[in-house]
């Protein structure tokens, strides 16, 4: 006898606005490889994090009935810009479903929080959610006094999600988020957007090899494997799940800049119509 969910043979969902999402993907395929995944791509409406929270939170709702209807177990959203407006309204709506919703900020901001030295902490976030004050609103939250300096970095997701055609021009606008951060002495950097991993060895070189990066992946992750043995819907299967995508933009370039990120074949990419 077991009293296991049945729902537990269900994917794990994971939404992003792009293939940025990849870095927390990654994380959740190595760290629960027995389970099933769907991932959406968002690409047609790239980038979140120069949206207005309105519309953000009408991509958050969009995509979210999509992968319940699909049908899922957990919920990632793997974006920080629509975490910040629409992890609230996800939620509420998949709730009605019996489905939790996990996201990028409270994971990032706990750990900043547990490892920074001088608590001085910065957020290299985009736009959108440097606006939303999400970071700010978590990191308050935590249990020791922070001064936080915030940095919004208006194109470097968009430079990530066009493949990397790093310029020299590109080079140094990076150096020049990095700069205020500098400046501002921190010890500990929340990279807040999914995109931002992928240019890791680039703002470790800027900020300094002490600076400590936090990164959403391996929190995401772990936040994901205590609900699933909290709800007992961990998968029991005993081999790698399957893994696979849908995206609303180009599929064939969704599969060639995604593979690379990803590092694993994508196989078929799935176009759909949102």
């Amino acid at each position: 006898m077991t009293d296991r969910d049945p729902n537990d043979s269900l994917p794990i969902a994971v939404f992003d606005s792009g293939v940025g999402g990849l870095t927390v993907l990654h994380e959740c395929l190595v760290s629960l490889p027995e389970e099933d995944y769907v991932y959406l791509g968002d690409d047609a409406r790239f980038p979140y994090g120069a949206k207005t929270d309105a519309e953000l939170r009408a991509c958050v709702l969009r995509n979210t009935r999509f992968l319940l209807e699909r049908g899922t177990k957990l919920l990632v959203i793997a974006c920080n810009s629509a975490a910040s407006a629409g992890l609230e309204s996800a939620r509420e709506l998949a709730a009605a479903h019996g489905v939790e919703v996990v996201a990028v900020i409270e994971p990032e901001a706990e750990i900043a929080a547990a490892i920074t030295d001088s608590g001085r902490v910065g957020v290299l976030a985009t736009p959108a959610t440097v606006a939303g004050g999400s970071y700010l609103r978590a990191l308050g939250r935590q249990r020791r006094e922070l001064t936080v300096t915030q940095v919004a970095a208006p194109d470097l997701a968009a430079i990530i999600q066009r493949g990397f055609p790093f310029s020299e021009a590109v080079v140094e606008q990076v150096r020049s988020y990095c700069a205020p951060l500098r400046r501002a002495r921190v010890d500990t950097v929340i990279l807040g957007c999914t995109h931002y991993p992928l240019v890791r060895p680039m703002l470790q070189r800027f900020l300094g090899r002490e600076v400590r990066l936090v990164t959403a992946g391996h929190a995401l992750a772990a936040a994901a494997e205590r609900i699933l043995e909290a709800r007992r819907i961990a998968s029991s299967n005993r081999g790698e799940g399957e893994y696979r995508f849908v995206c609303t933009g180009d599929p064939d370039a969704f599969r060639e800049l995604g593979t690379r990120f990803l590092q694993l074949p994508l196989g078929d990419v799935e176009l759909v119509d949102l």
